[in-house]
């Protein structure tokens, strides 16, 4: 039989995929680099987010479709839809959230997340059982499955660069879902049951309000993970000693800590040491040290300490020669307060220390850089770096041995 859709609840059932998405896609980024609880908490919210855009996706639209006799939505399969998506969309997003994803891991996060809208749909369509057969058209059916799995493949692979905007997977991943599901009802016959099924069922005035509600806390709740967190503790001055054991007590290095702890909260946590730069000021000072987030508290690394830095969304981690250390600054603005003649962004989510770099190799189809570091380093390179640092890291070799 022939459906007819409310235009509007259409329009609906595809702008929630998509906000659904750049909240789940946010998360998802910020997962790799990360530690401990943060990531599984980082895993854990993205599934649900993308989970429930994609749950409240399909039953949205199919309160949208005008059947020419009642329906009601069995309780079980209405459940059971939601978690299916959550369970199988989390291993999607764990299997591309490595620290170097490949082709291979691209391919198998597409599938999954593309076998996870497509089960999504057909489990919450057997949430129909009470009111109407089905039967579905194989042709349609495999339609649906290639385009869950070839959009998300192409969301997840927008979402790995950095470079654009987390709007445009998202919008992938909305239409992705809506094809996946518009597909697989335009090959689906519906025909009224003579007795209804005793089981539990929903109407669709209920189920309406409960997929709104549900959607809604699920989106405001994780959205609230995005903004970042300020402390609320009063600042404090700060010694060099306090602040990174085995600095000299010079005046210098305390002036430089004092005067950071003295602004208001939001400067101490982007690190401002030293006046903006701009027409008539003076250019930006140097930092000496860079600020991290550890225990509840801002601490503060020696920039000397710092081996190579790592972008993670719109915040970084420091890496020491043993650790990563969670710095709430974007990898812009820890630039900025870098020396450019020591420090170098060798690739758009790394910056080096040139000092640290002992050599390359090959990985893959690219390079990566080996870091004198306590624990094995290395770092990816892009191409047009790549030339300066080897003949870098051949002039030092050479000094080296003219030295000794």
């Amino acid at each position: 039989m022939q459906v007819a859709y409310e235009p509007w609840f259409v329009l609906l059932s595809i702008a929630m995929p998509i906000l659904g998405g750049y909240v789940g896609f946010d998360l998802a980024a910020q997962i790799r680099g990360a530690l401990g609880t943060r990531r599984r908490f980082l895993l854990a919210s993205a599934a649900v987010a993308l989970a429930a855009a994609v749950w409240s996706m399909q039953f949205v639209a199919m309160l949208a479709a005008r059947f020419s006799f009642p329906v009601d939505y069995l309780v079980l399969p209405t459940l059971l839809s939601f978690l299916v998506c959550i369970i199988v969309i989390g291993v999607a997003v764990f299997a591309v959230s490595g620290d170097e994803p490949s082709l291979a891991r691209l391919l198998l996060s597409a599938c999954l997340m593309g076998a996870g809208i497509f089960a999504t749909h057909y489990v919450g369509m057997a949430a129909l059982a009470a009111s109407a057969y089905l039967t579905n058209a194989p042709s349609y059916v495999a339609a649906s499955l290639a385009i869950a799995i070839a959009l998300s493949g192409l969301a997840l692979w927008l979402t790995m660069d950095r470079r654009l905007p987390l709007i445009l997977p998202a919008l992938l991943f909305g239409i992705a879902v809506s094809c996946t599901h518009y597909m697989a009802m335009a090959g689906t016959n519906l025909s009224a049951r003579a007795l209804a099924s005793s089981a539990p069922a929903l109407s669709p005035d209920v189920l309406t309000i409960v997929v709104a509600i549900v959607a809604f806390c699920i989106f405001a709740a994780v959205l609230l993970l995005l903004v970042p967190d300020r402390a609320k503790t009063a600042p404090q001055i700060l010694t060099a000693a306090a602040v990174a054991p085995g600095l000299a007590e010079d005046g210098s290095q305390n002036v430089t800590v004092a005067a950071a702890a003295t602004g208001s909260d939001s400067d101490l946590r982007r690190g401002i040491f030293a006046p903006l730069g701009g027409v008539g000021a003076p250019p930006p000072r140097i930092a000496e040290q860079l600020p991290i987030e550890r225990d509840g508290a801002t601490h503060f690394v020696p920039v000397e300490n710092v081996v190579a830095v790592h972008a993670n969304a719109h915040y970084t981690f420091l890496f020491d020669g043993s650790a990563k250390l969670f710095c709430p600054l974007a990898i812009g603005e820890v630039e900025s307060r870098l020396d450019r003649g020591r420090f170098m962004r060798v690739h758009r989510s790394h910056i080096v220390n040139i000092d640290r770099v002992v050599g390359t190799k090959k990985s893959g189809d690219g390079e990566v850089l080996e870091l004198a570091a306590d624990c094995p380093y290395t770092v990816p390179v892009s191409r047009s770096r790549a030339g300066w640092l080897k003949s870098r890291i051949k002039e030092k070799s050479g000094g080296l041995r003219q030295g000794g």
